[in-house]
């Protein structure tokens, strides 16, 4: 069974709109939405990761990052602990630095549906505000 924890952004502007990205079509949970992130490295804090991670992804450096969530979740290959991080403050403007489609959605917009299952729970908290 392969376990992995992942560094989440959701890097929010003072507007409530929140950065999302598109998973690749060829990625785990194809074509979803998602908020920008990856795979902690061995010997990183999450925090360290989610700040290299987001200047890989999307370009920005986080200036401040508070622990918002963090959730297990098992699917039927892999045991998966994401570490979700609101990014209120940052440098730089985010976009696709992959190639991947990204835009700004109002916070209160967010659909459940549209993200991988595992981030339900915090689109239900981000939305109520």
């Amino acid at each position: 069974m392969k376990k992995l924890q992942i560094a989440v952004g959701i890097i929010r502007n003072p507007n409530h709109e929140v950065f999302i990205t598109q998973r690749a079509a060829d990625a785990h949970m194809a074509n979803k939405l998602e908020f920008p992130g990856g795979k902690i490295e061995a010997g990183e804090t999450p925090e360290q990761a989610l700040i290299r991670e987001l200047q890989e992804e999307v370009g920005i450096t986080p200036r401040e990052a508070t622990l918002f969530e963090k959730l297990e979740y098992q699917f039927p290959d892999r045991h998966i602990t994401l570490w979700f991080w609101l990014v209120d403050h940052w440098e730089g403007e985010p976009w696709g630095k992959e190639g991947q489609p990204g835009r700004w959605i109002a916070q209160d917009a967010l659909n459940a549906e549209d993200f991988p299952p595992a981030n339900a729970p915090v689109i239900e908290k981000l939305i109520a505000g």
